[in-house]
């Protein structure tokens, strides 16, 4: 399955990086969304993309008009240690278990290799996509592509 653009983003719960449930659908009416899906914490295209949005979401309209979600399907436990050491302040969502459900439900799970391929979804506040990027595991997203996204809301 894929989630394209103009249609309902798939309504999740996960655990974040300290083990408090998060619902897609707790942002409805309230802040866009940047769903934002990567391999594997502590990698290096990873890090590096997920300290842009880290430096660069005050730019977007900060905490007040956009949420933030990032998703991998790491544990919560090593998604806390990695949101400790590079003080990220946005949800670190655990797709754990069912391995990798979530990201299937996206059409952005990579079956061989059990991880996560690069997939951004930009949501709105009535819960539909607006924009989606997707890109293979090695291969970094543009941020300002994120910027336009948002500012065509």
């Amino acid at each position: 399955m894929s989630v394209e653009v103009g249609t309902a983003a798939p309504d999740f719960e996960l655990k974040d990086q300290h083990g408090t449930p998060v619902k897609l659908s707790d942002f409805r009416g309230k802040k866009n969304v940047v769903l934002v899906f990567y391999p594997l914490a502590f990698s290096g295209v990873c890090t590096g993309e997920l300290c842009t949005i880290r430096d660069e979401l005050p730019t977007l309209g900060g905490d007040d008009t956009v949420q933030v979600l990032a998703v991998s399907v790491d544990s919560v436990w090593a998604l806390r240690t990695w949101a400790e050491q590079e003080k990220y302040q946005f949800p670190l969502l655990s797709d754990f278990w069912p391995h990798g459900g979530v990201a299937r439900e996206y059409g952005v799970f990579d079956d061989e290799k059990g991880i996560a391929i690069r997939g951004t979804f930009v949501i709105d506040t009535e819960g539909v996509v607006r924009w989606k990027v997707v890109h293979g595991p090695a291969e970094a997203r543009d941020f300002d592509e994120y910027r336009k996204a948002l500012a065509e809301l």
